[in-house]
């Protein structure tokens, strides 16, 4: 009698990172809607400007920013009433840096100026290279579904194994699984009056497959 074996294979490395994306945003609030604005819009032009210096200088990969938006609120007051109008304006920035060194002078400078939010960093490698390594790791599950299905054809004193289907994980009827990978981030600053030092962790990249195997 046949049996039908279905497992789960996977495969799990860290890698260097490669780049690093940081999301910032010129954000400034007035009782002026124009000078909102304007002074957000100043903000821009000075970000935007050292980045292209610094694309020139081959630090960033690539940036890209959107028109400035305005929105008013009325914030209430200690006495239940709505205080003046407050107009807030904002645009978003972001950067892609293969110089770390830069980026970590980049963000330390723009940390400390008002008008500018420092929303996050994420690492990661090039998207190039991440196909390559998926790659790899895809065979590497892949092996490591054959392994688990034949020990437990050779628990049950079968045979080799032979393969019947294989699927991305939550495509065969053994249900949902977990994504194909994973990326973690961390920064962190350094002590006080140090400047922000940036500490990019290696960029963990795990790939599953689900695969059924029959043995006699």
């Amino acid at each position: 009698m046949v049996v039908e074996i279905t497992v789960r294979g996977e495969a799990e490395a860290e890698y260097p990172p490669e780049r690093a994306v940081v999301t910032l945003a010129a954000v400034v609030e007035t009782a002026e809607k124009q000078q909102a604005y304007g002074q957000a819009a100043s903000v821009q032009q000075a970000v935007t400007a050292q980045l292209t210096e610094l694309a020139d200088k081959e630090a960033v990969i690539d940036w890209s920013s959107g028109n400035v938006s305005v929105s008013s609120y009325r914030p209430w007051r200690d006495n239940g009433e709505r205080g003046t109008p407050v107009h807030a304006a904002r645009v978003d920035i972001v950067a892609e840096f293969s110089d770390f060194e830069r980026l970590g002078g980049f963000v330390d400078y723009w940390a400390g100026r008002d008008g500018v939010e420092i929303t996050g960093i994420v690492w990661d490698v090039l998207e190039r290279n991440r196909r390559m390594y998926e790659t790899e790791l895809r065979r590497a599950a892949v092996d490591d579904a054959i392994s688990r299905a034949q020990a437990y054809a050779a628990a049950l004193r079968r045979g080799h194994v032979v393969p019947t289907r294989i699927a991305d994980p939550g495509l065969l009827d053994s249900g949902g699984g977990p994504a194909p990978y994973a990326l973690k981030m961390e920064s962190s600053r350094a002590d006080a009056g140090g400047g922000l030092q940036l500490t990019p962790e290696p960029v963990r990249i795990r790939m599953a497959v689900d695969a059924g195997f029959a043995a006699e």
